[in-house]
């Protein structure tokens, strides 16, 4: 007799993807709602694809250098998830904007990391605009991916402190650990049904615990 059938993900990366690692290796648990049945790059020579592919995982370049616009990379990368019947879409440092109709056939299927606590500090370079603002927390955020930039729905943060004297490496350092908790335990709730995006909203079923659906982690 078999289990309910796991939610089939693609992973998108740039570059080497240690987000990408950490799900791979989440996803190897024989009780985790989804499988990793592809990785793409837009960048051929991210390391993360050797990775991938050492894990027996199908694993390819679409090199977005070589369409003429964002529209035709797009409908590129759309061809590559349909042919590997993708359910869900895992960014995970993956450095291109989509266009608004990508994002729209994804919605609510899609879900991005980021390295804030959002609505804080989008964009790049979140460390230094923390360490800038003299906050006192500082983290990171799985959200569903909407056409604006780092605006979507949350589905789970989770946060470090900010030590007196910090500097963006150190303070990277430790936000990337709870990034390699974080998106794996958020995977689990979308793929496992416990998370969904609705009307705009993050809705969790009844059994997801505040601190599950919210704050997952607080590295003290």
């Amino acid at each position: 007799m078999t289990g309910p059938r796991k939610m089939r993900v693609a992973i998108l990366i740039s570059g080497r993807g240690s987000n990408m690692v950490s799900l791979i290796e989440a996803a190897r648990a024989p009780d985790f709602p989804a499988e990793i049945v592809l990785v793409l790059s837009n960048r051929p020579e991210a390391g993360g694809l050797a990775h991938a592919a050492a894990a027996g995982i199908p694993a390819r370049a679409v090199d977005h250098r070589a369409y003429p616009d964002r529209a035709a990379f797009d409908a590129a990368l759309q061809a590559e998830l349909e042919a590997a019947r993708v359910d869900l879409v895992c960014l995970a440092g993956f450095m291109r904007i989509f266009t608004p109709g990508f994002v729209e056939a994804w919605a609510g299927r899609m879900l991005n990391i980021h390295p804030s606590l959002l609505p804080l500090f989008r964009g790049t370079h979140t460390h230094e605009q923390a360490l800038a603002a003299g906050v006192r927390l500082h983290g990171c955020t799985v959200h569903f991916v909407v056409p604006e930039l780092d605006a979507g729905p949350i589905v789970a943060q989770a946060a470090v402190p900010v030590m007196p004297g910090d500097h963006p490496v150190a303070l990277a350092a430790r936000v990337i650990v709870e990034e390699h908790r974080l998106y794996p335990a958020a995977l689990a709730l979308v793929a496992g049904g416990r998370a969904r995006l609705a009307e705009g909203r993050v809705m969790f079923a009844a059994d997801v615990p505040p601190a599950e659906g919210a704050l997952l982690s607080l590295c003290v």
